[in-house]
């Protein structure tokens, strides 16, 4: 069974629902997860919070957090996934920022380097990715990476 579609399958079987709030993927886990038919019973909707004004104005991600931790952080993607997850009435989110590459990294935060939070109901789990295998690879991983952990949760 495909991935997604296991999601689905035990999204459906919980009666939960999923959002995503995605930055460096750029809603690559919502399209994955909505290519299942009948993906709408669990699935309610993405928001991609490429800039930090979507980050601060819709999902509530603290001004200060951005500014102490930076946009790539545990910190940062766990106010995302906690903001999506009110935003949107949901049981369980996924919310991801980083560095996906070519350009933008930094000593601290090279190319590759990248956040995952997996929210579920009042449970979070976090995951840094770190290492560059292009920006294809960099997102492929981390959309895969991230409905791991999710699937995790719910089993």
């Amino acid at each position: 069974m495909d991935l997604a579609e296991e999601i689905n399958v035990l999204l459906k079987a919980k009666k939960l629902t999923l959002s995503t709030a995605e930055s460096c993927t750029g809603g690559g886990i919502a399209a994955y997860v909505t290519s299942i038919p009948g993906s709408s019973a669990c699935f309610k909707g993405s928001v991609v919070a490429y800039s930090n004004d979507i980050k601060t104005s819709v999902l509530h991600v603290n001004p200060d957090t951005l500014q102490q931790y930076g946009a790539v952080s545990q910190n940062t993607v766990a106010e995302m996934a906690r903001g999506v997850q009110t935003l949107m009435h949901t049981d369980c989110a996924i919310a991801t920022s980083g560095i996906a590459g070519p350009g933008g990294g930094t000593p601290d935060k090279p190319v590759g380097t990248i956040w995952i939070a997996v929210a579920y109901k009042n449970e979070i789990s976090f995951s840094k990715q770190e290492g560059d295998d292009g920006r294809t690879k960099n997102v492929q991983k981390t959309i895969k990476k991230a409905l791991c952990m999710l699937r995790e949760q719910l089993k």
